[in-house]
C-alpha cells in the first residue's frame, strides 16, 4: 500500500493532500512532478516477504514540494524482495539498496527532473542478510554489512554508478554475547563512515564490540584501524552508530539492553574511548524493549533514539564539553515497533517509520529543547524500514 489510500482507489484520481506544519498526508499519484520549482524527492524500502510478515511492495518515489511540505506518490519500484536499505552516492545520482535476507546489493539512477529510479543491475554481497550499507567519501566503494553470515564486504562503483564484483570481505570474528539467541555468532549491523570520511565503523549485536576500520581507496580493502575495536557491556547488542558533526564523539545504540554508549572518538587513531552508558527508556517502564535507530540532530545539540516495544523516540541533549547526553523526553510514535527514523535535511522534522503499523509520522522538532511534537500528518504504506531524501 502507498498514500493514504489502497491502490485500488489510485485510478479514482487524484485527492487533495492534508497540510499541516510542514508536512502533509500523501495525495494519490498524478504525473511525475518535476524537480524544478524546489521540489524535493524522498525514497521508501520497505520489507516484503511473507517470512517477514511484511506487507510492502518494494521502493516507494514520492515528491515532496519545499514550500507546502506535500508528498505525492510519483512511483512503485516492485520485484525487488525486501528493498529494506537505501543509501545514496555522494552526487545523489544514484539509490542503493540493501535486501534484508538477501545477498545482493541493487543500483537504481535517479531522473533527477522526475525523481524516477531506473534499473542500472545488482551485484553478490558475498553474504547474506545486507542490512546496511554506506558510499566512501571518493564514491569509488559501497560497504554493507552481511548480518546473517558475519562479513562485511566492499564492491566497487563504476563510472555510471552500478557495482563491481566484490573486492574485499571480512569475517568478524570474536566471542559471541551471553543471549542465547541473538548472541550466537556475529552480526554486523552498520557501516556508517566517520565525518572526515577516514573511518568505518562496524557495531556487531553478536560479538558485543564496535569495529573500527579503514578503507583502502587504492584497493577497496578493509583494513582495521590502530585501535580495532570497542567493547560493549556483556548482552548490549550494539546496533548502529551515529557521529557528532563536530565534535569528537560517537553514539552506539544498543539494540538489546536498550542503551546509548557515548564514545570519545580519536579522528587520528580511529580509537572508540568509552564516556556513557545511558538507558533509552524511562524509569516507569517495565515491558520488553529493543532499541533500533539513532541519529545526531545536525545541529549537533540533540540525540534521538528509538525504542521497539516502548514504541517511542528517545530524545537526549548533548552536553556542549563532554559530548555525554542527558534525557529529555519520550514521544509515542504513534504505531509499533520504529524500526527506523530520519530527520529530514533541514533537521525540523522527524519521520517516524513504523514497520508493524504501515505508517510514517512526521513530527515537527523544537530546535530550542529538541522535543518532537505530532504534526497530524501520516503517511500509510507497508512496512517502511528506509527512507532517504534528495
Amino acid at each position: 500500500m502507498a498514500g493514504t489510500i489502497g491502490r485500488r482507489d489510485f485510478v479514482g484520481g487524484v485527492m487533495s493532500a492534508i497540510v499541516a506544519g510542514g508536512c502533509t498526508t500523501l495525495s494519490a499519484p498524478s504525473a511525475a512532478p518535476k524537480g524544478e520549482g524546489g521540489a524535493m524527492f524522498v525514497y521508501v524500502g520497505c520489507y516484503t516477504t511473507k517470512q517477514r510478515n511484511a506487507r510492502g511492495e518494494g521502493i516507494n518515489v514520492y515528491s515532496m514540494d519545499r514550500t507546502s511540505g506535500i508528498w505525492t506518490h510519483v512511483q512503485l519500484v516492485k520485484d525487488l524482495v525486501n528493498p529494506s536499505w537505501l543509501a545514496l552516492d555522494q552526487q545523489q545520482r544514484v539509490l542503493y539498496s540493501a535486501h534484508g535476507d538477501g545477498e545482493v546489493v541493487t543500483a537504481l539512477s535517479i531522473d533527477r527532473s522526475t525523481g524516477q529510479l531506473k534499473m542500472l543491475g545488482q551485484q553478490a554481497t558475498g553474504g547474506k542478510n545486507g542490512v546496511r550499507i554506506a558510499v566512501d567519501s571518493t564514491n569509488k566503494f559501497l560497504v554493507c554489512a552481511n548480518y546473517s553470515s558475519g562479513t562485511v564486504a566492499v564492491l566497487p562503483i563504476a563510472p555510471d554508478g552500478s557495482l563491481g564484483p566484490l573486492t574485499d570481505l571480512v569475517s568478524l570474528t570474536g566471542t559471541p554475547g551471553p543471549h542465547r539467541t541473538e548472541q550466537s555468532s556475529p552480526h554486523p549491523h552498520d557501516v556508517p563512515f566517520d565525518r572526515s570520511g577516514r573511518f568505518v565503523v562496524v557495531p556487531d549485536k553478536g560479538l558485543d564490540k564496535v569495529f573500527v576500520f579503514k578503507l583502502d581507496t587504492t584497493r577497496g580493502k578493509l583494513v582495521p584501524s590502530d585501535a580495532p575495536f570497542a567493547t560493549s557491556r556483556p548482552g548490549a547488542g550494539p546496533r548502529h552508530v551515529d557521529f557528532h558533526p563536530s565534535k569528537p564523539n560517537a553514539y552506539a545504540i544498543n539494540e538489546l539492553d536498550s542503551t546509548i554508549t557515548t564514545y570519545r572518538f580519536d579522528g587520528a587513531s580511529g580509537e572508540l574511548k568509552a564516556l556513557q552508558v545511558i538507558t533509552t527508556l524511562p524509569p516507569s517502564f517495565t515491558g520488553n524493549n529493543t532499541t533500533s535507530e539513532i541519529a545526531v540532530a545536525p545541529s549537533g545539540r540533540f540525540v534521538y533514539g528509538s525504542n521497539r516495544g516502548h514504541d517511542s523516540i528517545a530524545v537526549f541533549a548533548v552536553d556542549a564539553g563532554t559530548g555525554v547526553l542527558t534525557p529529555v523526553d519520550w514521544e509515542p510514535t504513534q504505531g509499533k515497533t520504529p524500526r527506523f527514523f530520519t530527520l529530514d535535511p533541514s533537521g525540523r522534522y522527524l519521520y517516524a517509520a513504523n514497520q508493524d503499523s504501515d505508517t510514517i509520522v512526521c513530527f515537527r522538532v523544537d530546535p530550542g529543547s529538541g522535543k518532537l511534537s505530532s504534526t497530524g500528518n501520516v503517511v500509510k504504506t507497508g512496512s517502511p524500514s528506509s527512507i532517504v531524501f534528495v
